[in-house]
């Protein structure tokens, strides 16, 4: 991230570190430590001597910084004895907590390439267990026992720094803003931590701007905790400050997953697990369409329900948990088949060869059939509801489009905020194609008005949506002041990439299996052994999962159950290679 040349950081650094108004430093981190609380477990001796095995023990006879908010690939640390404590540098280096003797730093951000939310000072006088984090993997990988207290503390510390703590990079930008909300946006669903500042209602932001000489039209912005500020930048350049966008090694992978849905995610966690080399990469976040489900409830082993984020981050986490290198945003370009293995180019540029190739790119919602609803996308018209929406919906009229799940999980959520949801449905049958218990829940809902046979055809306001009209299948319009319209409409498979390398329907969805026309198979050996597999396309070691696939069922459990089980698909072919794989138990 640059620094605008002439530009003061005297007002930033002010902002920073004394008080902290016009950041909204309006929250503090109460962590009282006590013996039950999961997030700072002792480790055993028992575990301490097997983690020596895997780093080095330092000395510390002065206060050291042992890492700085902002390093990738940073060091993990036991203490085994002495005191490291965690400061925030954007908060005047205020003690966020104090580990002691037999615990350890961290946070789930350890296991990619993620950098560093705060400082950490060894004391005078403390002795440091130092783990680079390729030999914490390993360690991850190896004993279980650690790897159950490790990582369920790595999560619930990042839960507590994303709920409950204001701090972070600060983005600066317009709430009305397209290009804002999609820097918002990926940083939500990519569980990245900042701090927003909407100019159009913080006199704290504006008073930023001007310090810093820069205009509304050279918006948004992201400030550091070095007090750099990146103008205008790319999801790319956020991406890589942030460590989520990744490099790999120059080499031909065993498994190459397009796609972070619940398929990509369930077949990186079994492959990985089952000695593959992976790579994971997905355009936007973790999740697919399951991460903007604000409440799955019908998901096997989940009761009282679970976000699709929390689902989605829970298994980022578990994939990388097993050696699975994942990266985003990689959004796939162009595809070639060599015969001996596959090539993928990436739109930054990226090129990742892998032996095989399994598509999980699921389907995105198709636009609303309306001239101007590009002009309103990301100021009242979105394609998923999360808690960054929240607030904007608070005692307002909102609009929710469509009839599957994800408009009923939409639907409900919002209600909790909103004045009235309206569910607009082209069809007569709110449960064609809902679950039932959303439907039950929908029609108990006090404040949720289900529209049939109603289309939205018009879009009006000036900078925001600020109202629309809708259309019965008799031609009756009306108008409402509707400012928040989310849509769930029409499914189109994310194939455009494919080119015409593999077999798809005449609606874009990948053809796999033995039903494949055999006009369509690539001319090989394997192929002249044996038909497709199940979950497999027209070329051997190429395989397609999850909403992408002609015929699949729309649904979490089902796109978790054709990842997993394609997997062992893929070590059949790679047997038929007579490359080396992993015997699966």
């Amino acid at each position: 991230m640059a620094t605008p040349t002439g530009k003061p950081q005297s007002f930033l650094q002010n902002l920073m570190q004394n008080g902290c108004d016009a950041i909204s430093m309006n929250k503090t981190l109460n962590i009282n430590k006590n013996m039950k609380d999961p997030r700072f477990p002792e480790l055993t001796q028992r575990q301490i001597n097997t983690l020596k095995k895997y780093g080095s023990i330092d000395n510390h006879n002065e206060d050291t910084r042992v890492f700085t908010s902002g390093d990738l690939q940073y060091d993990f640390f036991v203490i085994l004895n002495g005191e490291v404590s965690i400061e925030d540098p954007s908060n005047d280096n205020k003690v966020i907590v104090k580990h002691g003797k037999n615990e350890f730093s961290g946070d789930s951000g350890m296991l990619s390439n993620r950098g560093a939310q705060f400082h950490a000072v060894a004391k005078v006088g403390t002795s440091l267990l130092r783990i680079n984090p390729k030999k914490l993997k390993e360690a991850i990988a190896e004993h279980s026992d650690i790897s159950d207290v490790l990582l369920n503390a790595f999560l619930l510390r990042q839960e507590t720094v994303l709920n409950e703590y204001t701090g972070g990079i600060r983005l600066v930008g317009s709430g009305n803003s397209k290009e804002t909300y999609e820097i918002r946006d990926f940083m939500d669903k990519n569980h990245i931590w900042y701090n927003f500042l909407d100019v159009d209602v913080s006199n704290e932001a504006q008073a930023l701007l001007e310090n810093f000489n820069i205009t509304e039209e050279e918006l948004p912005i992201l400030i550091n905790s070095d007090s750099k500020v990146c103008q205008n930048p790319s999801l790319d350049e956020l991406a890589r400050y942030a460590g989520v966008l990744m490099d790999f090694e120059d080499k031909v992978f065993d498994l190459l997953v397009i796609g972070a849905g619940p398929a990509g995610l369930a077949a990186s966690v079994y492959a990985a697990s089952e000695g593959l080399s992976v790579v994971t990469i997905d355009s936007k976040a973790p999740g697919g369409q399951a991460g903007k489900s604000s409440k799955i409830e019908n998901y096997l082993g989940f009761p009282t329900g679970i976000s699709g984020s929390d689902l989605a981050n829970r298994a980022y986490v578990q994939a990388q948990k097993f050696g699975c290198n994942i990266s985003i945003p990689h959004e796939a370009e162009s595809l070639e088949h060599t015969g001996e293995h596959f090539i993928l180019c990436a739109t930054n540029g990226k090129t990742i060869k892998t032996k095989a190739i399994m598509a999980a790119t699921g389907a995105n919602y198709q636009k609303l059939p309306i001239d101007n609803i590009e002009k309103y996308e990301g100021s009242g018209v979105y394609y998923s509801a999360t808690g960054m929406n929240a607030s904007d919906c608070k005692d307002e009229e909102v609009g929710v489009v469509g009839g599957g799940n994800s408009a009923g999980q939409a639907a409900l959520f919002l209600a909790d905020h909103a004045k009235t949801v309206y569910v607009i449905l082209r069809g007569g049958d709110l449960g064609a194609k809902m679950s039932d218990y959303l439907v039950q829940r929908i029609e108990a809902a006090p404040n949720i008005e289900v529209l049939l046979h109603t289309e939205v055809v018009e879009l009006n306001g000036e900078h925001h949506l600020e109202s629309l009209v809708l259309e019965t299948k008799e031609g009756e319009r009306s108008e409402k002041e509707i400012t928040n319209l989310f849509t769930f409409i029409g499914a189109k498979p994310c194939t455009d990439w494919l080119g015409d390398l593999i077999a798809t329907d005449e609606k874009g969805f990948i053809c796999t299996g033995p039903g494949i026309a055999e006009k369509d198979l690539y001319k090989c050996d394997i192929f002249k052994k044996r038909k497709p597999q199940s979950m497999e396309t027209s070329i051997p070691g190429f395989f397609a999962v999850g909403d992408v696939r002609k015929g699949s069922v729309k649904r979490v459990a089902s796109a978790v159950g054709e990842g997993s089980m394609a997997v062992s698909q893929v070590h059949q072919f790679l047997g038929e290679l007579n490359i080396r794989s992993t015997v699966i138990v």
